[in-house]
């Protein structure tokens, strides 16, 4: 019995460790004596026979890479500190496994290569307000050097970029300068408006000769409101115009 329990003892593991399950997202690419097997495996139950056979598993799901912060100095000659998001998945588990050595470690060098080359062909200026543009240059480059090895990049943001103190300074400097131009501008536009309403107002008034009575003695009520010690002298404005019109009469003799 025992020599024959031994045998089905073994075979009966040897199935077992032969039985792989490979979850949804999961994809097992077999090699059968060194050669590939075109088409990938899974997900669900799969048989692997060692050591004719080995299983390579592949994740399918997409996956986040942080490119490190790169050093860059841009067409305007602006040195700059730039890290960036890639948004990849394997789209081809068999060509993943085959055509490179490390489909992750490339796909990140080729990101840092990439960020690098195309920052450094713009302006500060466009790369600040021009950055979804640039974020699309850069996905499709990089879709373009991973492809030939199943590796699908879906997205690419450029996540921070770190200026240094002088351009900082500079900068505010200028936002400044801006809002105080747009200060001046808005002030005289106002001081404009408001002439051509004291024109106007001084053709009304001069057609009417009780209308600046009234105004005289509205600006008395004002005045008296307000809980002062402000002191006001009535003084007719005919009288000033008479004493007006002798000043001249005696200058011109």
């Amino acid at each position: 019995m025992l020599f024959v329990l031994v045998p089905v003892v073994i075979v009966l593991l040897y199935i077992f460790n032969c039985i792989k399950i490979l979850r949804e997202y999961e994809r097992g690419v077999i090699f059968s004596l060194g050669r590939l097997q075109q088409d990938a495996k899974g997900p669900g139950l799969i048989l692997v026979f060692p050591p004719i056979q080995k299983m390579v598993r592949i994740d399918l799901r997409q996956q986040a890479l942080e490119v490190p912060p790169q050093d860059i100095i841009t067409r305007d000659n602006v040195t700059l500190k730039v890290n960036a998001v890639i948004y990849w998945r394997v789209v081809n588990a068999p060509q993943a496994v085959v055509q490179v050595q490390n489909y992750y470690w490339q796909t990140q060098q080729f990101a840092q290569t990439t960020l690098r080359s195309v920052l450094g062909e713009v302006e500060l200026d466009e790369l600040l307000a021009h950055r979804d543009k640039l974020n699309t240059r850069i996905q499709s480059i990089l879709d373009q050097h991973t492809a030939p090895y199943g590796v699908k990049v879906s997205n690419v943001e450029v996540k921070q970029v770190d200026l240094p103190e002088s351009m900082l300074r500079a900068m505010a400097k200028q936002a400044e300068a801006e809002r105080e131009k747009r200060a001046k501008i808005i002030h005289a536009e106002g001081e404009f408006s408001a002439s051509q309403r004291l024109m106007e107002a001084a053709h009304i008034l001069s057609g009417e000769p009780i209308a600046i009575q009234l105004r005289y003695l509205q600006t008395l009520t004002e005045i008296g409101v307000e809980k002062n010690t402000t002191i006001v002298f009535p003084l007719p404005v005919d009288m000033i115009s008479a004493i007006t019109k002798a000043v001249e009469k005696i200058s011109n003799r």
